[in-house]
């Protein structure tokens, strides 16, 4: 039995319990609700590296962005009721991005529990509806117990985000502790008759589409799958903001079904006579309101792999359930026995041919084309740099015109939450130092955690961020033109000098103003030895890939007419 030397306060246990889930990385804004758990983490600082940001959405973004990027949970830190409030964006975000994270949470003390204490919150009725699992530890003696749980439900089934609320007086108290082990994850196998069957199927289709999305994919799994879809001749279109789980330069690779998707994919996924749709969800963004799939049975074949037995047939009936895990499923479906393929070689040659020509130059009359910005990013930029975005038009030429060629190169939102780019950044950097790390933002999306620049100058990040500075929240004035044509209100912008603003912060910066000047702009930005800040002066009228900001008021004035 453990001696009276070995007890532990529950700040301490808290701290054991990461590193025996070997975490290695924290992130936070300090609270004096959680001191404790601090003062562990001071005691450990050669094994847990923790950055403090500058605001708790912020935090909760890196939190979030680093489980995108290891398959761990990310680990966020903050402070009682603002702090938390604060925080929830990350957590929504990584709750529709199925992304594993851990939000640890301070909260009042125990003999204050209902009483409406100060900044004192019901985290379970709070955070109950967009986390897998929300708790509070009311004993030091369980926190190995929570602390076990919670790296589990995290990352079991369809990852996402875990809360814990931590009194403080709890923090203070003592226990002994309890080895606990690093949570291994079960892998969901696929069922050998569910194969069978999406092999009958296989050998009958002349119109098949892969399409891929979701988390969980390893490097085996991504293999596997690029080698079932040469096998047997499939296009392969990736899921909104996916677009890195298969190499963009393959010749079987089609495009991104998600925001804007190119029309011509959206009919290939209207007319497919077999869709296999592995690891995405099939939510409103992938299937353009659920329009492309008819509900609740879908007109084409639909073979669905999730690894969520309580997403299966949620909104969609399909002809085939299969539950396992993308990699378990990649290496069954690259061992299935090759099938006539020859009547399908036309169509996926067809639709790759479509993607070519929607990412191809098409020369537009503007001073300043974000589509020559995006393909000179794809053109200079090394085949593993990072690109990080959060939401507005300007990603919808990124989306359109980079082509990702490695895995965990895209790191982006699919939950549409903006002020995502800047955080995702640092914590791409953090993980990655010797890879190049590109920020895109909007003016809007930059300013909402530019804050964070104070994190890239304290740990000395050399990220590269493109600010497309328009004047306005893009995608809103987009909407009131199309619904409200000539009437916009609430969408103008006041912005600062950005390039002063970066320099105050110790970067790199300069304003670009037309397409010639953006390459050298950005050969000075990476070869800056820090961090590097570009401004776009994009002209207001350049709203969207497709039309001006005129183009759409008048299209929406005719149609009322």
């Amino acid at each position: 039995m453990s001696d009276h030397s070995s007890l532990r306060t529950g700040g301490q246990l808290i701290v054991d319990a990461l590193l025996a889930q070997r975490t290695d990385t924290v992130f936070c804004v300090p609270g004096e609700s959680y001191l404790d758990v601090l003062d562990a983490l001071y005691a450990q600082q050669a094994a847990i590296r923790v950055i403090t940001c500058r605001h708790e959405g912020a935090a909760a973004f890196m939190a979030e962005a680093h489980g995108k990027l290891t398959g761990r949970p990310g680990i966020c830190l903050v402070t009682r009721g603002p702090g938390a409030t604060n925080a929830s964006i990350g957590v929504h975000t990584a709750f529709q991005d199925s992304t594993p994270m851990i939000l640890l949470v301070g909260q009042v003390g125990r003999d204050m529990i209902e009483r409406e204490a100060f900044q004192e919150i019901d985290y379970r009725r709070m955070f109950g509806p967009f986390a897998k699992w929300v708790a509070q530890i009311d004993e030091a003696a369980r926190v190995p117990e929570f602390m076990a749980r919670a790296f589990a439900v995290a990352q079991s089934g369809r990852p996402g985000p875990v809360v814990l609320a931590l009194p403080e007086d709890m923090l203070t108290e003592s226990a002994f502790p309890v080895e606990t082990a690093q949570a291994e994850i079960p892998e969901a196998h696929p069922a050998p008759g569910a194969m069978r069957r999406l092999h009958t199927l296989l050998a009958g289709a002349q119109r098949p589409l892969m399409l891929l999305g979701g988390p969980g994919w390893g490097p085996a799994g991504r293999e596997a799958i690029a080698r079932f879809a040469t096998q047997h001749d499939l296009p392969v279109a990736c899921a909104f903001r996916r677009q890195d789980l298969f190499d963009n330069r393959h010749p079987h690779y089609v495009g991104e079904v998600g925001i804007g998707v190119n029309p011509a994919l959206a009919r290939a996924v209207r007319d497919a006579d077999l869709l296999i749709a592995v690891g995405t969800r099939l939510g409103e963004i992938v299937t353009s309101g659920y329009t492309l799939l008819d509900v609740p049975v879908p007109r084409q074949r639909l073979v669905h792999v999730l690894n969520s037995a309580e997403e299966l047939g949620r909104v969609y009936q399909a002809h085939v359930q299969i539950l396992s895990s993308m990699n378990a499923f990649a290496q069954a479906a690259a061992a299935l026995p090759p099938v006539n393929a020859a009547p399908r070689q036309a169509w996926r040659g067809t639709l790759r041919g479509h993607y070519d020509s929607y990412v191809a130059r098409a020369p537009r009359q503007a001073r300043l084309d974000p589509a020559e910005v995006i393909i000179a990013l794809r053109d200079t930029l090394a085949p593993d740099a990072i690109l990080t975005n959060g939401a507005g038009n300007y990603s919808a030429w990124a989306h359109r015109y980079y082509q990702f060629s490695r895995a965990h190169c895209q790191l982006a939102p699919t939950s549409g939450a903006m002020g995502y780019g800047v955080p995702a950044a640092i914590a791409a950097k953090l993980r990655h130092p010797e890879r190049q790390v590109v920020c895109l933002a909007g003016d809007g999306c930059f300013l909402m955690t530019s804050q964070e620049l104070a994190t890239v100058r304290r740990h000395g990040l050399a990220i590269v961020f493109i600010v497309f500075n328009n004047g306005m929240y893009g995608t809103i004035r987009m909407h009131q033109e199309t619904n409200y044509p000539g009437r916009p209100v609430g969408t103008d912008l006041c912005n600062p000098d950005f390039v002063m603003y970066a320099r105050s912060f110790g970067l790199h910066a300069e304003r670009v103003d037309h397409s010639a000047a953006f390459a050298p702009a950005l050969q000075r930005a990476l070869a800056a030895p820090g961090a590097a800040l570009i401004e776009l002066d994009i002209e207001p009228e350049i709203l969207t890939p497709r039309a001006t900001l005129t183009e759409l008021r008048e299209r929406a004035l005719r149609a009322a007419a």
